[in-house]
């Protein structure tokens, strides 16, 4: 076949030019005709080019990456990009070309265009089994590190390193186990974003890292409070919230 045509579609900047840098120099003769940063470019893309390859992340702003897909199904040659195992192994087994879990490493993404080169020149899969598979869409991606400002500095937080949060006026304050910062995020915010799995709400003014939690202790007046593993303080826990401890 004559020159091989490629659309990268990837809502996340730097991973987008990352995949670009990568795919040029794994393959150089890969003519990388568009790029899309959200689902609806990555449609137009695929209406205007009718690429060979559509390399696309399964969760986008606008239309999902499944929703592109479906229109892709048949017409090109898919490798998904993807957050989550389940996708990943599920895009696989349906007939995807490959897929690539993020972070995308150099190595894996010089196995997926193994596989693409030995099958572009085939018919591309059809997705059909695979997008019903996963017609209720992806699970929620969770917040996993926020910036938050400690004096005049920004810092880089991962939420594994999160002791609890805090509401504090008009902020919300960040414990790590030596460091307090500060975010503009509420609660209530913070807590459709969190993994709630490992971030219970414990009182309106607090979220807690069920992995920094100690111990749990009851007052004699009846009230629970949380010790915790790497801090001193105790945190009170609001009588709507006790259940949730019936679970440890």
């Amino acid at each position: 076949m004559g020159v091989v045509k490629a659309v990268i579609a990837e809502d996340e900047p730097v991973l987008r030019a990352e995949l670009r840098e990568m795919l040029v120099k794994l393959w150089p003769e890969l003519a990388i005709c568009a790029e899309a940063n959200d689902g609806i470019e990555a449609m137009r893309a695929l209406e205007a080019h009718a690429p060979d390859i559509l390399v696309l992340d399964i969760q986008m702003p606008g239309l999902t990456g499944l929703e592109v897909a479906k229109q892709a199904s048949g017409r090109c040659h898919v490798v998904f990009v993807t957050a989550y195992d389940e996708h990943a192994v599920a895009a696989f087994e349906q007939g995807a070309v490959d897929y690539v879990m993020k972070p995308v490493t150099y190595a894996r993404l010089a196995t997926t265009v193994g596989r693409l080169k030995q099958k572009v020149a085939s018919a591309p899969a059809h997705l059909d089994g695979l997008l019903r598979m996963l017609s209720s869409g992806p699970p929620k991606e969770y917040l996993r590190w926020i910036t938050a400002s400690q004096g005049t500095d920004l810092r880089l937080i991962t939420v594994d390193e999160i002791c609890y949060f805090q509401a504090d006026n008009k902020y919300t304050l960040v414990v790590t186990p030596h460091v307090e910062s500060l975010i503009q995020k509420t609660i209530k915010e913070l807590s459709d974003e969190l993994d709630p799995q490992i971030f219970w709400q414990i009182h309106r003014s607090t979220v807690v890292n069920v992995n920094a939690i100690a111990s749990v202790e009851r007052n004699v007046r009846g009230r629970v409070s949380v010790k915790l593993k790497d801090r001193k303080e105790s945190l009170p826990v609001a009588d709507a919230y006790v259940h949730l401890f019936r679970r440890m």
